[in-house]
């Protein structure tokens, strides 16, 4: 999801031809709320239940209680369920949530309240949430935030490594694990719906947003959606805990299947993000549905977030791409009737204006294709949820837009907020919120970002090296960065290289764990000491969505990073790490690098050669220090590659099964030390 404000029983693989099946199979059974135990005196609360509307009462079923709300609910009732609108459009107005029905509210990146803590974060949401619980039928609201490696938009949160990092350990306990520790921390700071995770498989690693895949193989990201385990539970009963949130699979679909557009690099456009896939049915039934099934019939995700992107079947003869957010035959056809999704489709940010059309058509086309609800922001200038709200109302009023698919909408959206059991709790459950950012969840970071590291090569056994034997020379741009090691998403939207966290960077874990001196110089300046051990930590700065494409546009304005400029994305080494390679590896006993990024940097054969070992440590989030674990034998290398590494960017797109496959190291490699 992006954010534009400067401060989205048996598992089968979708086959080839049925991608587009239209068939409408029979629902299964509405999910139940069980009743609690009956007890001797109970007889008086029970007696009061049943003047309760049927939609009040927890003991009736799901099925039945939406049914009943639905009953009483006023046109103007209903299509404000279908709306969400940003933090900003009702911070100084909270009223306004009441007076537009809203359904959902969420902060985008780097929309947070001030202070910028869980304790005031929570405050916020139960604020608005306050409004939606003074309207007529008390309908409480959902409080959507981008979870995509822990909750990084609220400070002091536990920042874990980004999916590709997650992809490299193989490991969907863990994963699993990771999503429980961000889904405790999410909803004990108040929202209760995580946009994550990114199921999308990545095919090109000039992608700005290769590092939120887990990988590029179907069956590598297939194995890591545990990740909804972890933000869901194991079933939707478990929606209702204190230490599980609303998972959102993303992005639908085949966004990380776009092709690249060279004649927009060095434009000012995006090159990839938001592209089109230009496949044939069978590809994009392998490469973009196929992780979607498990998801929806294994690990029952109860939400989906359709793509930017859109899809183009390069053997229809037609060559006219259709948007995801109009594509009625994947959002209902395949993913609601074939595949017979029961959650709610929430639209990405302000997806439905990419489409074709005034905004009254831009409306009826993103509803009639199955969306349930829209992220609407921004209000300002005549936009964002009231226009959608009076522009919807009146496309039902003239029959463009059915009942029966606002009803649909409406009724996906309540039962997702039964099962969360916001009905009986509507307000944020503090019970966990001293956990948020404790020694216990850094723990989990610091395994995470150990796991994810993948030994590239060691020549002479170099790592791991020996505590305490020889003094230790750090250098290089990521060596003592946070901001640069956690990556986009993290504070703000894009992320910063002054965005300062709670955690340890990968100096402050290398001088825990040398246990002999250590000289820091970012840039080689200062003297090799005689018999050091050199570490290198180099790599990428932080990027997000577009921004991040390989050839897209400069971030001009960053105020997270002191308005400093940050040039275009080049998969290259800057000129200032690379020689610090050159004179470390040149002075120092042993030259180890560490390449710190959100996907494969180029490694020219003339450095390569004189680097001993060579390390991918994607981008570790908080804990730099589960690095320094593996660099000094803490933890051993169990790594394995999630993506192939390319030898040049003109490789791109490399994946393992190409024809003349021949990267500089294959998908799934890694040494172990």
């Amino acid at each position: 999801m992006p954010h534009h404000i400067p401060t989205s029983g048996r598992v089968v693989a979708a086959g080839a031809a049925g991608v587009l099946a239209l068939g409408v199979l029979a629902a299964g059974s509405p999910a139940v709320a069980r009743p609690a135990p009956q007890h001797h005196g109970q007889h008086q609360s029970q007696h009061q239940q049943s003047h309760k509307p049927a939609y009040k009462n927890p003991r009736l079923p799901v099925s039945v209680r939406v049914r009943d709300l639905l009953s009483r609910m006023t046109l103007a009732e209903k299509i404000g369920q279908m709306t969400q609108a940003e933090r900003a459009d009702v911070t100084a107005d909270p009223t306004l949530v009441a007076q537009w029905n809203l359904g959902s509210v969420l902060s985008g990146g780097g929309s947070v309240p001030t202070p910028n803590t869980p304790t005031a974060f929570a405050d916020m949401v139960d604020g608005f949430q306050a409004q939606a619980l003074k309207t007529r039928l008390g309908i409480p609201l959902l409080y959507g935030i981008d979870a995509v490696h822990g909750d990084g938009n609220i400070y002091g949160s536990t920042v874990f490594p980004h999916d590709i990092g997650l992809g490299a350990t193989r490991d969907p306990k863990l994963v699993e694990k990771v999503e429980h520790v961000t889904a405790i921390e999410t909803r004990a700071s108040g929202p209760n719906w995580a946009f994550a995770p990114c199921i999308c498989v990545a095919r090109d690693d000039r992608w700005g947003r290769t590092y939120e895949s887990f990988g590029e193989s179907p069956k590598l990201v297939e194995r890591m959606e545990t990740a909804i385990d972890g933000f869901q539970g194991k079933s939707v009963k478990d929606l209702s805990h204190p230490d599980h949130v609303l998972a959102t699979a993303k992005h639908f679909a085949g966004d990380g299947l776009t092709t690249y557009d060279a004649s927009k690099a060095g434009t000012g456009a995006y090159p990839i993000d938001q592209g089109v896939d230009q496949v044939s049915k069978a590809q994009f039934a392998q490469l973009a549905l196929a992780p979607y099934v498990p998801a929806i019939k294994k690990h029952h995700v109860q939400s989906v977030m359709p793509s930017f992107s859109s899809v183009d079947f390069t053997n229809d003869g037609l060559g006219n791409p259709v948007k995801m957010s109009a594509n009625k035959a994947l959002i209902t056809g395949w993913l609601k009737n074939q595949q017979r999704f029961k959650g709610l489709v929430i639209s990405d940010w302000q997806a439905i204006r990419q489409l074709p059309g005034t905004y009254s058509d831009q409306v009826a086309t993103g509803v009639n294709a199955g969306i349930d609800m829209f992220m609407e922001p921004y209000s300002g200038s005549a936009t964002g949820a009231p226009q959608f709200e009076a522009t919807l109302t009146s496309l039902v009023n003239d029959g463009t837009v059915s009942m029966a698919r606002i009803n649909d909408a409406v009724s996906r959206i309540l039962r997702v907020k039964f099962e969360l059991g916001l009905f009986e709790h509507p307000y944020t459950n503090r019970s966990l919120a001293n956990t948020i950012g404790d020694k216990a969840h850094h723990e989990v970071a610091r395994q995470a970002a150990a796991e994810s590291q993948v030994l590239l090569t060691n020549k002479s056994r170099t790592l791991p090296l020996k505590p305490g034997r020889h003094p230790v020379y750090v250098a290089g741009s990521n060596a003592d960065n946070i901001g640069n090691q956690a990556g986009g998403w993290t504070l703000t939207w894009q992320g910063g290289s002054t965005n300062v966290i709670p955690g340890t960077t990968i100096l402050d874990g290398i001088e825990a764990e040398a246990k002999a001196p250590v000289t820091y110089s970012v840039d080689a300046s200062t003297p090799v000491p005689a018999g050091a051990d050199g570490i290198v930590v180099v790599g990428e700065t932080p990027y997000a969505e577009g921004y991040g494409d390989v050839g897209g546009p400069q971030w001009a304005f960053d105020p997270g990073d002191n308005n400093v400029p940050r040039p275009a994305k080049t998969m290259m080494l800057s000129d200032a790490d690379t020689q610090a390679i050159k004179t470390v590896c040149a002075a120092a006993r042993s030259c180890t690098v560490v390449v710190i990024s959100g996907r494969p940097m180029i490694i020219p054969p003339d450095l390569l050669g004189q680097i001993d070992s060579l390390v991918a440590g994607w981008l570790p989030g908080s804990e730099g220090i589960g690095v320094a674990d593996d660099l000094f034998g803490h933890h051993r290398f169990t790594g394995k590659l999630p993506v192939s590494w390319p030898r040049t960017v003109a490789q791109e797109p490399i994946n393992v099964g190409d024809a003349n496959y021949n990267p500089l190291f294959r998908f799934g490699y890694g040494l172990r030390d």
